[in-house]
C-alpha cells in the first residue's frame, strides 16, 4: 500500500489579505530591493574600475560577497514582492524546490567566501611579510571556486532539486 497523498503546493502564509497593507508591502520591499541590489552593484563597479582595489584580495572577495547578496536577496524579495501582487498567495511544490535550492546555495557560497576573508585577514595579520607570495590570484581563485563547490553538488545532488523520487536516487 503506497501513500496516496501528494504535495502539489503551499499556502503562503504571513501576508496580509488587506489591498492598502499588500500596496505598503509591495512598495516597502521594492524600494529595499533596488536599493540592496544597486549597492551591490556599486560596490563591484567601484572595484572593478579601480585597479588600486581590484588587486587587492580583500576587495575581490569582497566584490564575489556582492555578487552573491544579489543572488540571495533577489530570491527572498521576489517571493514577498509577487505575493504582495496576486490575490492567491500560493507556490508550487516545484517553485518551492527551486526557491530552496536558490536561497541556500547563494547563502552557504555566502558563508564560505566569508571563511575565506577571514583567512585573508590571518594571513595579513600573522604572515604581514609573506601576504603577497601567500594571498595570490591562484589561491583566491581557488578559494572562490571552494565556495561554490561544495554547495553547488549538495544543492544538485539533493532528491527534491533534481525532481526524482528519492527511491531512484537512493535504490
Amino acid at each position: 500500500m503506497q501513500n496516496q497523498s501528494t504535495v502539489t503546493e503551499f499556502v503562503l502564509l504571513g501576508i496580509s489579505n488587506h489591498p492598502r497593507v499588500l500596496k505598503i508591502l509591495f512598495v516597502i520591499f521594492l524600494l529595499v530591493h533596488i536599493s540592496t541590489v544597486g549597492d551591490n552593484i556599486l560596490i563591484v563597479l567601484i572595484i572593478l574600475c579601480s585597479p588600486a582595489l581590484l588587486g587587492s584580495p580583500v576587495y575581490f572577495f569582497l566584490a564575489v560577497l556582492s555578487i552573491f547578496d544579489d543572488c540571495f536577496s533577489s530570491v527572498i524579495t521576489s517571493v514577498v514582492i509577487t505575493g504582495s501582487l496576486y490575490e492567491r498567495k500560493t507556490i508550487s511544490y516545484k517553485g518551492c524546490m527551486i526557491q530552496h535550492f536558490a536561497e541556500h546555495f547563494p547563502a552557504g557560497t555566502e558563508m564560505v567566501t566569508l571563511t575565506a576573508m577571514a583567512y585573508d585577514c590571518y594571513v595579513a595579520i600573522c604572515n604581514p611579510l609573506h601576504y603577497s607570495s601567500i594571498m595570490n590570484w591562484r589561491l583566491c581563485g581557488i578559494l572562490v571556486g571552494v565556495s561554490w563547490t561544495p554547495r553547488g553538488l549538495l544543492a544538485f545532488c539533493h532528491p527534491d532539486s533534481l525532481y526524482l523520487p528519492a527511491a531512484l536516487l537512493w535504490a
